[in-house]
């Protein structure tokens, strides 16, 4: 990817919650059509890394560059509206509109990328959500939860998917199914930047990884690196 310019850059980025600082000079980098994703432990700053990107926290220092543009501290409509995507770890669905509410509120126009979104489209991806259209988001499992947040999130046609630790809390053949569908968006040409602890959830889909401790980047490579060397992911991620 060397001779190509990343679609988001972040550069030297400072966050904090009040007094207590996060991350201490995050930069990473994401090109066009990669998965890169954000490893490490419980608490070392991976959400705190999207959600600075997306302006849900908005760095003390540093900047966010999303396609040669500042975007630092923009409000988070801001940066969707721009083309970026985020799927939050809490999931934050609408318990009390229907799946195909949930969906149809999120609509948006395609500016590129992989290609606009539509109902059907998300549910090529998803065929258990289009069994489900009428039942309301509360009523739904954990699992269709999880789906029903990043098609809802997908319907907004993003260039760029964030990921926010999607596989937590779930059963290992609902882990499996969504490793196979962010799989399949990635060869149809989505961007995806994932944050996540599931270390081989994370080295079966990534181009690049960035380990994460104590708010800093500690390794920064290519993916088979880490799944190549057992002594290397010991030593980053052993808890």
């Amino acid at each position: 990817m060397s001779g190509t310019a990343p679609v988001l850059e972040v550069r030297d980025v400072h966050t904090a919650y009040g007094l207590s600082r996060v991350l201490f000079g995050v930069s990473i980098e994401v090109h066009a059509g990669e998965c890169v994703c954000l490893l490490g432990r419980n608490g070392v700053g991976k959400t705190t890394t999207m959600r600075s990107i997306m302006g849900l926290t908005p760095p003390n220092a540093g900047r966010v560059l999303w396609k040669g543009s500042d975007i630092t501290g923009w409000p988070p409509y801001r940066v969707a509206r721009a083309g970026l995507g985020f799927v939050p770890e809490d999931r934050r669905i609408f318990a009390d509109l229907t799946v195909w509410e949930n969906l149809d509120v999120a609509v948006r126009a395609a500016r590129g990328g992989a290609g606009g979104f539509s109902i059907e489209r998300v549910f090529d991806l998803f065929p258990k959500l289009g069994e489900l259209t009428g039942r309301q988001g509360g009523f739904l499992s954990g699992g269709e939860q999880q789906m029903l947040t990043i098609a809802r999130t997908l319907m907004g046609s993003p260039e760029l998917l964030l990921l926010d630790e999607p596989s937590e809390g779930l059963a290992p053949l609902v882990v499996d199914h969504l490793r196979d569908q962010i799989a399949r968006l990635r060869r149809e040409g989505l961007t995806i930047l994932l944050a996540e602890q599931n270390v081989a959830f994370s080295l079966e889909l990534a181009d690049r990884v960035y380990v994460l401790e104590k708010g800093a980047i500690r390794f920064s490579g290519p993916a088979a690196r880490l799944r190549d060397d057992e002594a290397l992911r010991h030593e980053l991620l052993a808890l």
